[in-house]
This record gives C-alpha cells, sequence and structure tokens, in this order.
C-alpha cells in the first residue's frame, strides 16, 4: 500500500478545495467538503456537500460516477474525513466501504468529537488504503470556522465597521436622520460587506444600533443565506416597530439579572447556541470590547474619504493592517489576528475572499 504523497495527489485536494469553496456559508453547521474520485489517472466524478442535510460530498461524489463498477479500482479525494456517525444523513465511510473503495486520501482529520478520527479506523479496518495529511493547513483553513469553533469550543469572530477619513464611524445623534441607517461606505463597498456577510452563521449588534438604524442585517446586495441576527438586549427593550422585530429574525443576547454582558459571556452563549461564526458589526462600544479583549480572528475596516469633522469616533487597533486594498471610493483595511490563527506560520489573503 503507498504511503506517500505525489504532487498529483495535492493537485486533486486542491481541486476538492475548489468544490468545497462553491458552498461556502450555505452548510452551518456542517463544514464545507469537496471530494474528487479518479481512476486510471482520469476524474471520473466529483461533488461538494452544498447545504446541511443534503448529500455530503463523497455522496454527491459517487452519484456523479456514471460506471459505478469502477469504483473498486478508484481512489476517493476527499478534503475533510469522511463522517462515521449517523446525523441527518448516513455515515459516509460506510459508503465508501459497501463499494470497496480502493484507496482514500484525505486533508485534514476531523474535529467533531463524534468522528475525529474515527473516520480513518473505520476504513482501515475494512482494508482500504488511507493517506491523511494531503494540503493539511490549507484544509484547514478553508473550515476556519468549523475548526475554531470545535478546537477553541467558541465562534470565529470577524469584526466589521466603516470609518470617515478624520475616523468617525457615525454622525453625531442629533444631527442624523432618527431609525435610519447612516451610510459612510459607497455602494460598492456595501455590497462586499454583504457579501462578507454570507459567509457567516451569525451576526451581532448592541441595542443602540438596532434601535437608531433599525438594520435589516441580511444580504439583500449579495446571494447567499442571511446570517442569524443577534442584539445585546432584552425583548422588551426593542421597539416592535423594528424591521428584525416585525420579521420575527431577531435572537436576544442578555443576562438575567439583566447586568452588561462580557465577551466570554457573548461568546458562550452563541457556541451553546451552535454559532460557528459571528460578524460584529457594531456599534463602537461593542467593537471595542472585542478588540481590548484580544477576541477576534479577522478585522474588515472600511475608510471613507468623507469627512463628518464631528460624531461617534471608530474603534481603535493599535496593530498594523495585513492588507490595504483599493475599492472604488473606499479603502477596505484588512486585520488578521496572528495570535488566533489556525497555524501562525500562515496569513490569509483577504483578497481571495472578496
Amino acid at each position: 500500500m503507498s504511503t506517500k504523497l505525489t504532487h498529483s495527489d495535492e493537485i486533486l485536494i486542491r481541486r476538492c478545495l475548489q468544490l468545497a469553496a462553491n458552498a461556502a456559508g450555505l452548510t452551518f453547521p456542517n463544514p464545507v467538503v469537496g471530494c474528487v474520485i479518479v481512476y486510471n489517472d482520469k476524474i471520473i466524478g466529483e461533488g461538494w456537500h452544498k447545504k446541511a442535510g443534503e448529500a455530503h460530498a463523497e455522496v454527491a461524489a459517487i452519484q456523479n460516477v456514471v460506471d459505478k463498477s469502477l469504483l473498486k479500482k478508484a481512489t476517493v479525494y476527499v478534503s475533510l474525513e469522511p463522517c462515521s456517525h449517523f446525523g441527518k444523513t448516513p455515515p459516509c465511510v460506510d459508503l465508501l466501504i459497501q463499494h470497496q473503495i480502493k484507496k482514500v486520501v484525505v486533508g485534514t482529520l476531523d474535529p467533531n468529537p463524534l468522528v475525529a478520527g474515527k473516520g480513518i479506523a473505520k476504513l482501515k479496518a475494512a482494508g482500504i488504503d488511507v493517506i491523511v495529511g494531503c494540503l493539511e493547513l490549507s484544509c484547514q483553513i478553508s473550515n476556519k470556522r468549523f475548526f475554531t469553533f470545535h478546537k477553541k469550543k467558541r465562534p470565529y469572530i470577524v469584526l466589521k465597521w466603516a470609518e470617515s477619513a478624520d475616523g468617525f464611524m457615525a454622525p453625531l445623534p442629533e444631527i442624523r436622520t432618527k431609525n435610519t441607517v447612516f451610510w459612510l461606505s459607497d455602494s460598492f463597498s456595501q455590497q462586499i460587506v454583504h457579501q462578507l456577510r454570507s459567509h457567516e452563521h451569525g451576526i451581532l449588534i448592541g441595542a443602540k444600533t438596532l434601535i437608531d438604524d433599525n438594520p435589516k442585517l441580511n444580504v439583500r446586495h449579495w446571494f447567499g443565506t442571511d446570517p442569524m441576527p443577534f442584539v445585546l438586549a432584552t425583548p422588551e427593550s426593542i421597539p416592535k416597530r423594528h424591521f428584525l422585530s416585525i420579521n420575527k429574525r431577531i435572537n436576544y443576547l442578555y443576562n438575567k439579572d439583566k447586568k452588561k454582558l462580557t465577551t466570554g459571556d457573548i461568546i458562550t452563549s452563541l457556541h451553546k447556541k451552535n454559532i460557528q461564526s459571528v460578524l460584529i458589526e457594531g456599534g463602537l462600544n461593542v467593537l471595542q470590547q472585542f478588540i481590548e479583549a484580544n477576541l477576534w480572528d479577522e478585522i474588515y475596516n472600511f475608510r471613507t474619504p468623507r469627512n463628518l469633522k464631528a460624531g461617534i469616533e471608530a474603534p481603535s487597533i493599535s496593530q498594523q493592517p495585513d492588507q490595504k486594498i483599493k475599492l472604488m471610493k473606499d479603502t477596505l483595511f484588512y486585520f488578521k489576528n496572528k495570535a488566533a490563527e489556525l497555524d501562525t506560520n500562515h496569513q490569509d489573503n483577504a483578497s481571495a475572499y472578496l
């Protein structure tokens, strides 16, 4: 049995990652996974997990193989360890064993305790040649939300805000129109924000932002699934006329004694609700609280050429941005929390996600 990885193996796992990326933001609470099946150096089937409750990547790939008799001589490439437990669908390892797959190349182990090596062990026990660890870091990064949730017992945390050239994120309350969103960034930047929203499981704001802006917190300017909205408030503190209240999309986070929630309280609560990632959009107090606690993974800071001269100051961060990306009128300053990375030698490229 072969135990060495080749350049061809890496190429095929990269293809798995390409396939997996098709479902970004659509599979929560499941990971994104891609699968490629090869026989005689040719791809005979491929697929990806498209949505929670639907066919897993391995199942989709096998379904796309025209001649199923070839599976006994085929190699299956998959970006994440095949599942070995019953969830909304049967275990993928059972299907691979059923078709007597010859060899399986796995990008990385599944951190979920329900799997965590059990799938690999079951495949090997069935006599299947298994290699684990092909482009392992890239496969983990493709599921950074899933890995953070299971390994660090918290959601993956993304902070986002826009600010003026002179460092304000909103005008003074007395000079803005009540209950309407104040836009600093241009329409292109707003579209990017909605793209960012489509990648995350949840979205979080403070009570003041909800009351002042009456936001929708959806992805109406992009494609994908709306993140689950959370607000740091009690139900009785939010006007019933607000959009999220009317549409019953809102989830409240608060202490029973109504004391201010700490960052730890917030993250623990979201983790208990099985939220794998959260986009925190403000306002200032909430954002600064997470920055000072160094409890964040990525920051997307949109800076506009507009000057407000006065208003609510933008959050401050001492770290220099990892990237500056010129958009249309705005500039995106991207920050990566090195201390929170899955591997401190790896650097994400913000432009790859835009």
